[in-house]
């Protein structure tokens, strides 16, 4: 089982080293209107993760329903795969996200890091919680769409490999900043 607490730990160490000491006109800077700054990649990415808040919660409290496709084996797989592989890190492709986890279009402040570093230990301990229920092999619904349907072990690396995608955006940002800036 991979350890999806490390990998946070280790983009969350990542963000704070290379945007924590940018100023809130650089963080919330963007190349043109159809890119997110470093701000929104992160407000994003704190946005989709506390999506799934719901989820955990009723996994947790023993109330969950387990999604009738559930039952559908090739359903689990193909949209396991289909999402995992849309948010690769490597972004050969620019997707458009659900609107429910559009970021903040407004200007965040630089309370941003401080929230994302708080958001990050919030959710590696709702992780640990919920070990129990990968080894079950429980299916979940994605926050997105009911009809959506995937094991708990891939909504974690869905999860984790979706920061990576947008901290490797967030990088871009930055070298396109500072290459303004020279």
């Amino acid at each position: 089982m991979t350890n999806w607490t490390s990998v946070i730990d280790k983009i969350t160490g990542e963000v704070l080293r290379e945007f924590g000491a940018l100023t809130k006109e650089e963080l919330n800077w963007k190349p043109n209107s159809d890119t997110w700054s470093i701000a929104q990649n992160l407000d994003h990415l704190i946005v989709v993760n506390e999506s799934y808040n719901p989820v955990f919660k009723s996994l947790n409290d023993e109330t969950y329903k387990i999604p009738l496709l559930a039952r559908m084996g090739w359903i689990v797989s193909f949209f396991g795969k289909m999402i995992l592989n849309s948010v690769r890190a490597d972004r050969k492709r620019k997707m458009k996200t659900f609107p429910i986890w559009e970021p903040s279009a407004s200007e965040i402040g630089v309370d941003i890091m401080k929230r994302f570093e708080l958001h990050q230990d919030q959710l590696k301990r709702k992780i640990e919680q919920l070990v129990n229920f990968v080894e079950r092999d429980v299916v979940i619904s994605s926050p997105a769409s009911k009809i959506i349907v995937y094991k708990l072990e891939t909504a974690f690396h869905i999860i984790v490999e979706h920061e990576r995608r947008h901290l490797e955006q967030a990088r871009e940002v930055l070298r396109i900043l500072a290459a303004k800036s020279k």
